[in-house]
């Protein structure tokens, strides 16, 4: 009688993890103090982790984009990857790691690498999701103070600044609403010097609250229930972007604004995944909203990198649908794998 001695795991299919942590970020002398913020903690990794055991798969770490190139240089390979990594650097950072297993011919879930350039560009995405009949509020970019003249104005004050390439709130601070030019003309410079890059001023919603709604699968996607975010009173910020991380603690006043009713929500709904399509996002992401007095809906961007930190919108989502979150998680991705032919 022959015995084979046969590894359970090479029966399963193997997932890479791409993602960075906060102890991934090599920061730089002039970075801002929120350079890092678009980087996760180690519990959003062990999530993942639980998740795709959830899915019945073998997991196993790759680490940041550059570490990805390193392993590939080694003819490392998997069955497919799931990617999370913002990276650093130029406005194409969230398409390293996506690239690279395209290259290689490893499926990567999530979406792929114009998505996540484009994506990234909070003009582009506001020009392509207005020709799919997503409302968003007037908007303009400015390469320096300079630029700033009455006439070049996308809308009447209160106006809102904040870097064109960034996420996780990046740039975002009580000053960002602006009601004079004089107050612009200096947000936008610091803006532009503090991230080394253009920033995009659009009409501050005011009125009926902030949103966001988070958008799975694919053929067609789904859109999970909206969330409501509370806001600071004075200024209406979300309190959200104002307490993210690398900003000084404070403990921020909030209220709710707006009713999340039905048809509000279907609203939502219908926008989030209209936007989801626009941008040809893949198996997850999340959009971001602003309601105005009359119940208008105004798009303020898309995410197709979420947070699947374990207090974030996926986990939250998770809870108010009564799932365990790596069940919850584990079927997001059981729909990507699938997409991919993994299995």
């Amino acid at each position: 009688m022959v015995v084979l001695n046969i590894n359970p795991f090479m029966l399963q299919p193997t997932i890479g993890i791409c993602y960075d942590t906060y102890a991934d970020y090599e920061w730089q002398e002039d970075d801002p103090p929120d350079a890092d913020a678009e980087f996760e903690p180690e519990s959003t990794v062990e999530a993942i982790e639980e998740a795709i055991e959830h899915c019945g798969f073998r997991s196993e770490r790759i680490g940041t984009a550059r570490e990805l190139y390193r392993q590939l240089c080694k003819n490392k390979v998997w069955d497919a990857a799931i990617n999370i990594t913002e990276s650093a650097g130029s406005r194409n950072r969230e398409a390293y790691a996506p690239i690279l297993l395209e290259m290689a011919g490893i499926p990567c879930v999530g979406a792929d690498a114009l998505s996540l350039s484009v994506s990234l560009d909070k003009a582009w995405t506001k020009t392509l999701v207005q020709a799919a009949g997503v409302r968003t509020p007037p908007f303009t970019t400015y390469r320096n103070a300079a630029e700033v003249t009455t006439e070049s104005l996308p809308a009447p004050f209160p106006l809102f600044v904040k870097p064109r390439y960034e996420g996780t709130s990046k740039g975002i601070t009580e000053h960002s609403k602006v009601s004079s030019i004089e107050e612009l003309r200096r947000v936008v410079n610091d803006t532009v010097t503090a991230y080394k890059q253009d920033a995009i001023v659009e009409a501050f919603i005011e009125g009926g609250g902030e949103f966001t709604v988070a958008v799975i699968g694919n053929d067609p996607p789904d859109a999970l229930p909206a969330l409501q975010r509370a806001v600071e009173p004075t200024t209406g910020i979300g309190v959200h972007a104002l307490e993210h991380r690398g900003m000084p603690e404070h403990d921020w006043p909030y209220e709710l604004r707006g009713i999340l009713d039905d048809p509000l929500e279907q609203e939502l709904q219908r926008q989030a995944v209209l936007a989801y399509k626009a941008l040809e996002c893949k198996d997850f992401a999340r959009a971001d909203f602003r309601v105005d007095d009359a119940g208008a809906v105004w798009f303020l961007e898309i995410n197709p990198l979420p947070s699947f930190a374990p207090d974030d919108t996926f986990a939250i989502s998770a809870e108010l649908m009564g799932m365990e979150y790596p069940t919850f998680l584990g079927d997001v991705f059981s729909r990507a794998f699938k997409r991919l032919g993994v299995s």
